[in-house]
């Protein structure tokens, strides 16, 4: 049988796969799309997570879409709130009927004599392997593994006579009321974790290696709520959603230039939440510089209310061993608990585990170059979302899918079919990620690289890409257009 032809078929039901669902349907609503997802349910990382708390620590006026005003009375919302808003957000522009859930993508093959992908699906609801193929391929699949957090071994964890539960994976209906919890971890979901769980649970310890810097703000956005009464909902959005873009990236520049002054700011805020006397220096003093790390968002400062009222506390420190009552510390002491939670971070995964075969070679990821950071090189009609880590994840792609739209129009108005990035001059290589956060040093080996150098540097500054992506030239010397039956000169050669 003929495999199913769609012009462009997006992989992943999360904000960025919807997203881009949503601008392909408001740009070019003539081409036929579809959306797999590998799970049984939409939202992504607002759906898989479940863990007590689960929230933003991006304000949803810049995580939420450019085109989608965010109407919640809170900035920083929980979980069941984004997911709500994405699916609405799909609804309202006609993409959920498109969405396939429970269809695990497993290899895409590239004919450029056919100028078309083939792409096997795994159904997870039947187990059967689908086919279909599409002209144009769009990742939207994030850059962690779902099914599973990483999860070091511990010493002793064997003879631990309570439960380990990892937050990717929380347990339905988990009754922690009267229990003593600790949560190995300093991260977001730690630094979420511990007010929530402080609500039920009889003593919550939180234990960290090495502090985190975190920020204390208000899960409302004040001025947002005075702009909502004065304009329009989508001015109101936009206004906003521009006043936040200024300060974060206001923010990230102070941080790198002069990043004394911020942990001096970050330090006495801090403090300001916290008894006299409380050891700042050892628990939220890093021993790197801001934004090194993703600097963590304290909506309403929970975290410094629970260690001030005594429902939690704070201990830098590194595990000896698990004993059957709890964990000994490398000092010596030991923290009796009855739950021990790891909150200890997320394995990277390229592509969500998608392989790559290009005219019968396969795709080496760490071998390819990023293009805009949202293409490969010597990988054709191919994209792919990843988002700012020092900004909300959301508008890296919606800058992404607005790109994609362009190109796409591109080849309409040219008779062209096949677009490539090509090899960069050779040079350094650096890591796609370049925050020195656990998570990303233990995977990043696995992503493509960048250059040092537009269009193959990925920058983090939103302000720096607006202008060259939305509305920049799409054809240079870095790039390849080309009809279909074309003969295919490498990438590498070219």
């Amino acid at each position: 049988m003929t495999p199913e032809h769609v012009d462009v078929l997006i992989v992943g039901a999360g904000l960025s796969g919807v997203g881009a669902a949503c601008h392909l349907r408001r740009r070019h609503p003539g081409r036929t799309f579809a959306l797999l997802e590998a799970r049984a349910a939409t939202g992504g990382t607002w759906d898989l997570f479940r863990y007590p708390g689960v929230r933003s620590d991006s304000d949803m006026f810049t995580l939420g879409y450019s085109f989608a005003p965010w109407t919640a009375p809170k900035s920083l919302a929980d979980g069941d709130t984004i997911r709500d808003y994405l699916r609405r957000t799909a609804d309202e522009h006609d993409v959920t009927r498109h969405i396939r859930l429970r269809h695990r993508v497993q290899r895409a093959e590239w004919d450029s004599h056919q100028a078309r992908w083939t792409v096997h699906v795994h159904r997870e609801d039947t187990t059967d392997t689908v086919v279909l193929t599409c002209s144009f391929l769009y990742a939207c699949t994030g850059y962690y593994r779902y099914e599973a957090g990483h999860t070091p071994h511990f010493t002793g964890q064997d003879r631990f006579t309570g439960r380990i539960v990892h937050p990717q994976h929380w347990p339905a209906g988990l009754d922690l009321t009267g229990c003593r919890v600790v949560v190995i971890g300093s991260g977001a979901t730690a630094v979420t974790l511990v007010p929530a769980l402080a609500r039920q649970a009889a003593r919550v310890t939180m234990l960290q290696r090495s502090p985190t810097y975190l920020l204390p703000l208000s899960s409302r956005d004040r001025i947002a709520d005075a702009l909502r009464r004065l304009l329009p909902a989508h001015l109101a959005h936009q206004t906003v959603r521009w006043k936040n873009i200024l300060l974060a990236t206001a923010n990230y520049q102070l941080s790198r230039r002069a990043p004394g002054l911020v942990r001096g700011l970050l330090r006495r805020a801090a403090a300001r939440r916290l008894p006299t006397g409380f050891d700042v220096e050892s628990h939220f003093t890093p021993r790197y510089d801001p934004w090194d790390q993703r600097l963590c968002v304290v909506p309403d400062g929970d975290l410094f209310t629970v260690l001030s009222d005594g429902r939690a506390e704070i201990v830098t420190d590194t595990v000896a061993t698990f004993t059957a009552q709890g964990i000994r510390l490398a000092s010596g002491r030991e923290l009796p608990a009855d739950v021990v939670v790891t909150a200890t971070g997320l394995d990277l995964l390229a592509l969500g585990g998608i392989t790559l075969r290009v005219d019968g070679t396969d795709v080496d990821l760490p071998e390819t170059v990023a293009y805009q950071g949202m293409m490969l090189s010597g990988v054709p009609n191919f994209a792919m979302t990843i988002g700012y880590t020092n900004a909300s994840w959301t508008l890296k792609a919606d800058l992404v899918a607005g790109y994609v739209c362009r190109l796409l129009r591109h080849l309409d108005r040219t008779g062209t079919q096949i677009v490539t990035p090509l090899a960069p001059p050779p040079g350094p290589r650096t890591p796609l990620i370049g925050l020195t956060s656990g998570y990303v040093r233990r995977g990043v080996a696995r992503l493509p690289r960048q250059g040092t150098r537009a269009p193959w540097r990925l920058h983090q500054n939103y302000l720096r890409d607006l202008l060259p992506m939305r509305y920049g030239r799409l054809t240079d010397a870095t790039i390849r257009f080309d009809r279909a039956g074309a003969s295919r000169r490498s990438a590498v050669d070219a």
